[in-house]
């Protein structure tokens, strides 16, 4: 076995794994008991989805991938604090 073929079988291993914490995440989403559990099922969601992207990007070889997931860094930050700005006082704008 080659360490590039190596490499490509741990990524496809760290692919699958990132999925099923992706379920999960969103089952907490779903299912979450209250408020801030689903704010912190959809930041983990957020992060899980850009080591996805990240990996499938290093699988297929392109750069597009790690642009994406660089998007989509920014807007899940803006949209945790945005949320838990909301939780806590009711009111986004001061």
């Amino acid at each position: 076995m080659t360490p590039q073929a190596l490499v490509g079988y741990a990524i496809v291993a760290a692919m699958h794994v990132v999925g099923l914490a992706m379920l999960l995440a969103l089952y907490r989403l779903l299912r979450g008991p209250s408020v801030p559990d689903r704010i912190l099922a959809l930041d983990t969601l957020f992060v899980a989805s850009i080591a996805q992207l990240m990996l499938f990007g290093m699988h297929l070889g392109t750069a597009v991938y790690f642009e994406a997931a660089l998007i989509i860094a920014m807007l899940g930050f803006v949209g945790t604090v945005v949320l838990s700005k909301y939780v806590l006082r009711r009111d986004i704008v001061e």
